[in-house]
């Protein structure tokens, strides 16, 4: 077969140089911090940093959200929790609010045409608390003045007058028409029932038979001028409601010429406070308008709650129609608002109208409209946790609602979902002009673009924080001012050289990459304070590294109880793991427990067993299911691998099993491919596996060895166990060479493979790593691409040959009998 490996010496001797594996020295374990970097002696000496370091990309982003102006740039801010987002983000916007003017008051006023609706009200900052004090006071005032001028000498006298004058037109009518009647020999006399007229003859009244002896011409003249009189008298008595109806008028008019008068009087001074605000003056003229529609009632209001100043009770929930309602006040906002609110319910966010409870019912006005966080905000910035909003129902709906629209409808959302048949309200929208600053995790923002097409509209600003920075000589230096200026910021201990070094060493631990550093700063400031309290239980002056490492120490010590349960395990041979002796078909694999922030490194038994097959390699762990995407797609990478390596001139007849022994629950990734190709080329092969050694490594179809994660832990890990039985000076773990970069391991590990008690084995290549566990040479392939019998390789392919050639044996012809085995 053509050679695949032109770069490797086509002998059939030893393993090339370039295929050896490497042996790790002790200084390649862990990337120490050159405190020679560190010119100085204490934090203090150290200066604040006047950049954030490492987030140039963030930064920029933010500033360009921030500064653009047109509609839709609002920004996403992504990345994980303790990369301290929300601080540097309230930082450039309380800086670049305050070169901002400060935003508008809004209130809420009563419509007095449609209650139901009432009407936004736009001030200048610090207007809008000015107008409800004064509008207060100047119904206080005219409660007190209307109950006092309709109560006056000048009044009661201008009212006693329209009285008089009725009553004195209604008497003379009765004396004209009752003069007219004696005249004509009748008397007009005044009854419990009314009035009556009666004959008169010589003075006297007549009864009916004195009436009856008068000549018949007279009777007939009396009852023809008592008709004619009681024609007179029901004409006059219908005039009557006319006249009190006129009385009412002007009575009516005497009352709002007096009312007018006290109110204008009271008004004139808030039309001049606020004659350059058109807004306020229509809204003074109608008010005006209701006060004197009303008076009477707001007079007797005065008057039942004891003609007091302050009407309280029900008087006073009649007259909320003449209160402002502040939403929101910027009397003492320097700049445009920056709110955070940490519980974006929809209320919360958008705001409510309250009700209250009146005989039984629930009741609401305009005064009880209260604001949320978009109006807060208004003319400014608005901080949102994505994650809340979204978990919270409507929220999201209505954040991108309001975005859209560009204005905050405030809706009852009982009304809204029809939930609750109540007294509601259809306030005036209020235009919004802010921008809206989520915060929130990767997942969560490439979710939101992939699932909701408006999310990219409202949102088209993304600053990704990085999680890490490159590690060199600069930065060092720059991560070293970071660290004192956050220990001056936490009011803690300064901190010697060694601790500083100390902790940039586990800023570059935390991201597992030597070359790194971690930005991650809740995480920093934990050390810090933790450190802090190490060194002030030694009675330090100063943090000193060995109180980092005692916080380290005692941070791992708090979350490793079932880290211990489990290696406990091992040590005790219940899960079963050999560290000493070789096995055909078992090899230790290496993987990685994550519990929330802690992580570990775990010991597990692979097994594999080969037969005659159809070129299958079974995942036992997919076929229950037990097996993620990315495990089973490297155990299909091992199939592919054999069949490139071994098996191009044959078909591949083989039948084998993979698994991961005394698994109980899923098992993801594919950092153990080498391990179980090691296992599977063992078999083969029928060659043991040294059981001292763990491997942990992906591997492709070529059979290089690709770099993982996790890899201290694991280290750490299979020493752990390895220490806990007894090292044994052969002990060690097998890594690709590409994950030495990211070595980071702890203090006794280094030290155990500095005295040759433990080792740690890089490998770029699967033959390396099967030679190491085997102790058989790969081996070089010849012209026809035939590997020397006595190496691994070798053996594998002889074996792969002799399945070849038993499958073709067994799909012959037997007898006359057709059929295929």
């Amino acid at each position: 077969m053509p050679d695949h490996r032109e770069e490797h010496d086509r002998s059939t001797g030893p393993v090339p140089e370039a295929l050896a594996p490497e042996a790790l020295a002790p200084d390649a374990l862990f990337h120490a911090c050159d405190t020679a970097l560190l010119k100085f002696d204490s934090t203090d000496e150290l200066e604040d940093l006047e950049r954030v370091i490492g987030q140039e990309r963030a930064l920029e982003a933010l500033s360009f959200g921030i500064g653009m102006p047109h509609e839709g740039y609002n920004l996403y801010v992504l990345g994980s929790t303790g990369l301290g987002k929300r601080t540097l983000v309230n930082r450039l916007l309380s800086e670049e609010s305050a070169r901002m003017p400060v935003p508008n008051d809004w209130c809420y006023i009563n419509d007095f045409d449609s209650p139901h609706r009432p009407r936004a009200l736009r001030l200048p900052a610090g207007v809008g608390q000015a107008l409800r004090r004064d509008m207060q006071q100047v119904m206080e005032d005219i409660i007190g003045a209307l109950a006092a001028a309709l109560q006056s000498e000048a009044y009661r006298s201008q009212a006693q007058e329209i009285h008089d004058e009725f009553k004195e037109r209604e008497e003379q009518a009765f004396a004209e028409l009752r003069e007219k009647a004696e005249q004509q020999h009748v008397a007009m006399l005044r009854t419990p029932g009314g009035y009556t007229l009666a004959p008169v003859h010589d003075g006297e009244i007549l009864d009916a038979d004195e009436f009856a002896k008068l000549p018949e011409d007279d009777q007939k003249a009396i009852e023809a001028a008592v008709e004619a009189l009681k024609r007179d008298l029901k004409q006059l008595i219908s005039q009557i409601p006319l006249w009190q109806r006129e009385m009412r008028e002007r009575h009516k008019e005497l009352n709002l010429s007096v009312s007018s008068l006290t109110v204008d009087q009271h008004l004139g001074e808030l039309r001049t406070k606020y004659g350059e605000l058109p807004a306020v003056q229509a809204f003074i003229d109608a008010l005006r308008k209701d006060i004197l529609e009303n008076a009477d009632q707001i007079r007797s209001l005065g008057e039942e709650e004891g003609a007091g100043p302050n009407p309280a009770g029900q008087a006073a929930r009649q007259l909320n129609r003449y209160k402002v309602n502040v939403l929101v006040d910027h009397a003492h906002t320097e700049g445009a608002p920056v709110v955070y609110e940490d519980n974006p319910t929809y209320q919360n966010l958008v705001g409510r109208v309250e009700h209250t409870v009146q005989f039984g019912t629930l009741v609401t006005d305009f005064s009880l409209i209260k604001s949320g966080a978009l109006i807060r905000a208004n003319g400014g910035y608005l901080i949102l946790d994505a994650e809340k909003v979204l978990s919270h129902p409507f929220a999201w709906q209505a954040l991108k609602r309001a975005l859209r629209a560009r204005e905050v409808r405030i809706e009852s959302l009982e009304a809204m979902l029809s939930l609750a048949s109540t007294t509601t309200l259809e306030p005036e929208p209020i235009p919004l002009d802010l921008k809206v600053v989520l915060v929130g995790d990767r997942l969560l923002y490439y979710l939101l673009q992939e699932y909701d097409p408006e999310f990219s509209r409202l949102f088209k600003v993304a600053a990704d924080f990085s999680e890490d920075i490159r590690r060199d000589g600069d930065t060092t230096v720059l991560y070293a001012r970071l660290i004192a200026m956050q220990q001056r910021a936490g009011g803690l201990r300064p901190l010697s050289r060694d601790a500083v070094a100390r902790i940039i060493e586990q800023a570059a631990r935390t991201v597992s990459d030597g070359e790194r550093l971690s930005l991650h700063m809740g995480g920093l400031d934990d050390l810090l304070r933790e450190a802090d309290y190490w060194a002030g239980q030694a009675q330090a002056s100063r943090v000193e590294a060995v109180h980092v490492e005692q916080a380290v120490a005692a941070g791992i010590r708090r979350a490793s109880r079932i880290r211990e349960r489990v290696h406990e395990e091992i040590v005790r041979g219940i899960q079963l793991v050999d560290l000493d002796g070789e096995q055909v078909g078992q090899v230790n694999g290496l993987s990685v427990i994550s519990l929330g922030e802690f992580s570990f490194g775990r010991p597990s038994r692979i097994t594999a067993t080969a037969r005659l097959g159809e070129g299958e390699v079974v995942d036992i762990e997919r076929e229950v299911e037990l097996g993620g995407a990315i495990h089973s797609k490297g155990v299909l990478i091992l199939g592919s691998y054999l069949a490139w390596r071994f098996s191009m001139n044959q078909p591949l007849s083989l039948a084998a099993s993979l698994t991961f022994e005394q698994s109980y629950g899923p098992v993801e990734g594919d950092s153990a491919s080498v391990a179980e190709l090691c296992a599977l080329l063992s078999v083969l092969a029928d060659a043991p596996i040294r059981q001292s050694l763990a491997v942990t490594g992906s591997v492709n179809q070529h059979g290089q060895v690709q770099a993982i994660g996790g890899v201290n832990e694991k280290i750490e890990g299979f020493f752990d166990v390895c220490a806990a039985h007894g090292l044994t000076g052969r002990q060690g773990v097998i890594i690709p060479a590409s994950n030495k970069p990211h070595l980071m391991l702890r203090r006794d590990v280094v030290e155990a493979v500095r005295e040759g008690r433990f080792h740690v084995y890089a490998v770029s290549h699967v033959d390396q790593a099967a030679g190491l566990l085997t102790g058989l040479s790969a081996g070089e392939p010849d012209a026809a691409g035939q590997w020397p019998p006595d190496g691994l390789n070798g053996r594998v392919q002889e074996r792969l040959a002799a399945l070849a050639r038993l499958r073709q044996a067994y799909s012959r012809p037997n007898d006359g009998d057709h059929r295929t085995l």
